[in-house]
């Protein structure tokens, strides 16, 4: 997966890895050009005080030394702007994937591990590609030539390095191998230090309600202490691996010294070509080290890879058609025709049988108690989910051939926990128009019972609003969120408990003006309170995913028991009309 991931993503970028390799290229070759120089300045300068030739060949060193330091700093530029690229891809092919998940794949990852793998999982692949450009290109370069420089200055110490090189390599291979699982294991430990902080943070009312803090600071420790553990049982074996070199390297010089001692003593060599050696064994010993500090990060960005593959190769469930249709048979109607919905492995289905028609015009209701499938059935309305068997129609066509475009413009969806993204009123707003005035936004929270408390904050439309929106109380949040619907004007409304955090008064002004406002719409609201929904024009009853029945208001009280109980439940004498 890590090079299927790298050849797709850096092919585009070819023009600045072949600068990368032309420029590590040079100043690779211009490395092992100086030792050689600095041999010749020893030989034929220093031993026979020829100053004119070290000044000649001084001057030579620095010419290449200045060329090294900018084909260095040149290869760098451009592999890091291939690595940042790279990374700017990924992370927007992994965010479009997630995008276009249902709510069932979202589930079955878990926001915290795709958050991970679109953030940390990237960076570790995107750290693979810059010291790869920055390193890894030299590296062979500098080895390879290293070795056959060496044997220009001479061939008898050679055997040194066919010792030292296999023996390092050895060494690090054995650590890296056991390093493998351990980086596994991290990028687990991460997923879940980043599930239980979600949690914390998104539930510290209820945390704090229950005077839990204790408790959940001991599941943060648990959770940072085994990722704490992990990374220093892969820092403790990271840590073996610079002694080793640096062990290998010393002896390896001390022996080049010995043993070239005795050459220079019998003549057989000068002392220019025992540094030069030297220099060459050091050079050959460090591109060792520099291949095996990528050679860490890559099982971590091999592990990395795999978990953002894994997204990247996940289908959705929600299919979008190849050729959608666009035009609508019966704009504004929502139909279920035996819609039976069960999730992946589930014992029973979460809907069954479900059929009805939303019109136009009117107000179809859904009651049921907790857990019946009402919220389910507005998910499969906005094709959230497909249903596992039966239809869904929108406008007289079936949500899976439509054109999401003309879908999406289909609907407006007040969800049971609405969600308010940080900006302003205004921007809250638009987001369900960008092209929406201020008097369009004004007119959507006067419906929406809203404009007195926007009116009332110090900045009006321009108002912050927090993530979330919890720098404002829960009616006013789903107030906002349904004055986003309204600013939207699409055709059918899909309300999902969507007045549950408002009083009765405010409830019973809001319905009263969505009725006077949008009354060609077409309206599905669920709801827990039988005020909200008793002048529908339809009532569905649901009870263990099925339609047990429907009718108004006054039908259902004469013929279902069921909803009966629930009115007798909720509502005074006085109040169940005759």
């Amino acid at each position: 997966m890590l090079m299927r991931l790298l050849g797709r993503y850096l092919r585009p970028y070819w023009l600045l890895l072949a600068a990368v390799i032309v420029f590590q290229l040079a100043q690779s070759i211009a490395s092992l050009y100086l030792p050689s120089l600095n041999a010749d300045i020893i030989d034929d300068g220093v031993a026979k005080g020829d100053t004119d030739t070290i000044l000649s060949i001084g001057g030579v060193m620095l010419g290449i030394t200045l060329v090294q330091i900018a084909c260095a700093i040149a290869a760098v530029y451009f592999g890091a702007r291939a690595a940042m690229a790279f990374g700017r891809d990924v992370r927007r092919a992994v965010f479009r994937r997630v995008a276009d998940f249902s709510e069932q794949e979202v589930s079955r990852f878990g926001a915290p591990s795709l958050i991970t793998r679109s953030t940390n999982d990237v960076q570790q692949v995107q750290m693979l590609v810059l010291m790869s450009c920055t390193v890894l290109v030299s590296a062979p370069i500098l080895a390879i030539g290293g070795v056959v420089m060496a044997l220009r200055e001479d061939v008898v110490l050679s055997w040194i390095m066919v010792v030292a090189v296999p023996v390092l390599l050895t060494v690090v291979g054995l650590i890296i191998s056991r390093m493998v699982p351990l980086f596994q294991a991290m990028q687990r430990r991460i997923d879940g230090v980043n599930r239980v902080l979600r949690e914390q943070l998104t539930g510290i009312r209820v945390v704090r309600a229950f005077v839990r803090e204790a408790v959940e600071t001991e599941r943060f420790h648990d959770a940072n202490a085994a990722l704490t553990d992990t990374a220093l049982r892969a820092g403790r074996l990271f840590a073996l691996v610079f002694p080793i070199v640096m062990l290998v390297l010393n002896v390896s010089s001390i022996a080049v010294l010995w043993f070239g001692a005795f050459r220079i003593e019998s003549g057989s060599m000068q002392i220019g070509a025992l540094t030069a050696f030297l220099s060459y064994l050091v050079q050959i010993l460090m591109a060792v080290m520099m291949a095996t500090m990528i050679s860490f990060l890559l099982p971590r960005a091999a592990v990395s890879a795999g978990r953002i593959g894994e997204v990247l190769t996940t289908e959705p469930s929600v299919v979008e058609p190849i050729e959608g249709v666009t035009e609508l048979t019966e704009p504004g109607t929502l139909e279920f025709r035996d819609v039976t919905f069960a999730y992946p492995g589930a014992a029973d289905p979460v809907l069954q049988d479900v059929s009805f028609i939303a019109k136009p015009g009117e107000v179809t209701a859904i009651i049921g108690a907790t857990g019946a499938g009402k919220t389910t059935i507005v998910n499969l309305a906005a094709r959230l989910f497909d249903a596992t068997s039966g239809r869904v129609l929108v406008g007289g066509v079936d949500v899976r051939d439509l054109d999401p475009e003309v879908l999406n413009r289909q609907f407006a969806l007040v969800p049971q926990r609405p969600y308010l993204f940080a900006g302003t009123v205004a921007s809250t707003l638009r987001y369900g128009d960008p092209d929406a005035t201020d008097d369009e936004l004004w007119a959507a929270l006067e419906v929406a019972q809203g404009r007195d408390f926007v009116a009332a904050m110090p900045a009006g439309l321009e108002a912050p609003i927090a993530q979330g929106g919890t720098n404002v109380s829960g009616g006013q949040r789903q107030r906002l969120s349904i004055a986003r619907a309204l600013v939207r004007r699409p055709p059918i409304y899909l309300f999902d408990d969507s007045f549950s955090a408002l009083d009765t008064a405010t409830d019973a002004r809001l319905r009263a003006a969505l009725a006077r406002e949008v009354s060609d719409a077409t309206m599905l609201v669920v709801a827990q309170r039988v005020a909200t929904i008793i002048g529908a024009d339809q009532i569905l009853v649901v009870e263990d995913g099925r339609v047990t029945a429907r009718g108004t208001h006054e039908e259902l009280l004469a013929t279902s028991s069921t909803y009966a109980e629930i009115v007798e439940s909720q509502l005074s004498a006085t109040e169940v009309p005759a």
